[in-house]
């Protein structure tokens, strides 16, 4: 499972978005200088984002766009969803959808709601908070010693 470029370009966004403390109107154009982003795109994603409730814009001076709530209650899923619509790894459980050859015999078919929904709860876990949050050092723990080695400096 991949995501798009788009897709992946809005979590950017949206990330950056929330770094600017959420509340504060930022334009599509220093979004996109803040991101690397193309300008065009960005601003392509800004009106999309904005139309599926994520972002809220003003116009004229001081507008901009803000994060339409606070980022914590904003998902990857949420994101994800506005850019390519419901999350699932295959189209045969999209209502409508019958352009699969297997359609009929699959016994896998009535299981994958099951597996879109794991998928789907996991991104929902991850906030747009942690994404804006600067990240944590990790700590790798040193491979323990073999009897008789030597420690060197």
């Amino acid at each position: 499972m991949r995501l798009s470029n788009l897709a992946d370009y809005a979590v950017v966004l949206m990330s950056a978005a929330a770094r600017q403390c959420g509340s504060v109107p930022i334009h599509a154009g220093m979004l996109a200088e803040q991101t690397g982003i193309p300008g065009p795109t960005a601003q392509k994603l800004v009106s999309g984002l904005a139309r599926a409730g994520l972002l809220v814009a003003s116009r004229g001076s001081g507008g901009g766009v803000r994060l339409a709530r606070p980022a914590a209650a904003i998902s990857v899923a949420d994101i994800i969803e506005a850019v390519e619509g419901p999350i699932a790894l295959t189209s045969c459980v999209s209502e409508g959808r019958h352009d699969c050859s297997l359609e009929g015999s699959c016994k896998v078919q009535p299981h994958w709601g099951v597996v879109n929904g794991a998928v789907r709860g996991a991104l929902a876990q991850i906030s747009l908070a942690s994404l804006a949050a600067a990240p944590k050092p990790t700590f790798t723990r040193p491979a323990p010693m073999m009897a008789g080695e030597e420690i060197r400096l």
